[in-house]
């Protein structure tokens, strides 16, 4: 038997390299306040539940996915403002899209670039698919560092760049002039990753139009579907029609679909979730700010970076409490000793604000 208790002639079929990895990590929640996976807290009020039901019980089951995947797309590019001359593409949540933009830009000597840290599956996609990855590390105010990703850039020249806007898990915004700089440095893919769109300032989609090697990428995730598993990304129309070459037949289901279309045409809703979040997540930093013993950062997502003076520690005790958040202190130096929080409902923040001042 191998270390990992697999047989040695099982082992030798597989990639040595992924012998080597660790598994996407999903921490146990059960019994827990669950403040670590950045998910809208929300539920559907009670009677779109009925209604909803009663919409999956009218799906299908027996068929293919079909023309409801069309009308999905065009209901998705309507509600995010997409370009004329630009098409839409549909995952199984934007961890398939990574996948499929590394499969199919899989040519002699690609490679992966992005700031660190950041998403963790830009690596591993790349990892996966035999791409070199190039991690350029952010400045000590987990910025954008202007000079070395452009330095970085002319050095590798990078087949795809991913940028995410904005980053996890630090939660910030980068400065535009800076993206834009990264933009026309590129010379290949460009790769803007908004899954936090519900709750940010700022958007690329209207600058979109100005560049033909830009994908916008998002995700129905933190609109407030996580358990439906819709990512959607936008480029040219003939960008997209190569890409989309790679991605499995009927990769999203009926169901799924079904239970998109009738989030799209209740969006007022999700929109009324999402704002309560953004006033939330004020309350949450000001309170923050009032920890002596805390530091945190500007959020333009539904989470929260919070540095404290010992992360395990913290984590531990705001556990034992009930509450669970994410400890990223080991997932990079500059993020030494801090905890990534999730803005959940106010009765949910105020349980986690008192666990967290308890456990310092």
């Amino acid at each position: 038997m191998t270390t990992d208790g697999l047989p040695p002639r099982l082992a030798k079929l597989l990639r040595s390299d992924v012998q080597g990895m660790h598994a996407y990590a999903v921490q146990e929640s059960r019994g827990l306040t669950k403040l670590d996976a950045m998910e809208n807290p929300h539920r559907l009020p009670p009677t779109l539940r009925l209604e909803l039901g009663r919409r999956l019980g009218e799906v299908a089951l027996n068929r293919y996915p079909g023309n409801q995947l069309d009308t999905l797309r065009e209901k998705l590019a309507v509600h995010a403002r997409m370009p004329e001359g630009f098409a839409l593409m549909l995952g199984n949540g934007s961890d398939e899209l990574i996948a499929m933009i590394a499969m199919a830009c899989d040519i002699p000597g690609a490679s992966i670039l992005a700031p660190m840290p950041g998403f963790v599956m830009y690596a591993m996609s790349a990892q996966l698919q035999g791409l070199r990855f190039i991690g350029v590390d952010l400045t000590p105010e987990l910025e954008l560092d202007e000079a070395a990703m452009l330095a970085a850039i002319e050095r590798e020249q990078p087949t795809i760049i991913y940028l995410a806007y904005p980053n996890n898990p630090t939660a910030n915004l980068w400065d535009d002039a800076v993206i834009d700089k990264i933009v026309r440095a590129a010379p290949g893919l460009v790769v803007i990753d908004e899954a936090y769109q519900p709750f940010s300032s700022r958007s690329f989609i209207d600058r979109l139009a100005q560049h033909e090697h830009v994908i916008l990428m998002r995700t129905m995730s933190k609109f407030g579907l996580a358990g439906v598993r819709i990512g959607y990304m936008m480029a040219p129309a003939a960008l997209i029609a190569q890409i989309d070459k790679v991605r499995p037949p009927y990769n999203i289901s009926v169901l799924n679909c079904e239970a998109a279309l009738f989030a799209l045409e209740h969006e007022a809703v999700f929109a009324e979730q999402a704002r309560g979040l953004r006033e939330e997540r004020g309350r949450v930093q000001h309170a923050l700010a009032q920890m002596d013993a805390v530091r945190t950062w500007p959020s333009d997502a539904n989470m929260i970076l919070v540095r404290v003076p010992d992360a395990q520690r913290t984590f531990d005790g705001m556990k034992a409490r009930g509450v669970l958040v994410k400890n990223v202190s080991r997932m990079h130096p500059l993020l030494a000793n801090c905890l990534r929080v999730t803005v959940g409902t106010a009765e949910e923040n105020t349980q986690m604000l008192a666990a967290l001042q308890a456990s310092l």
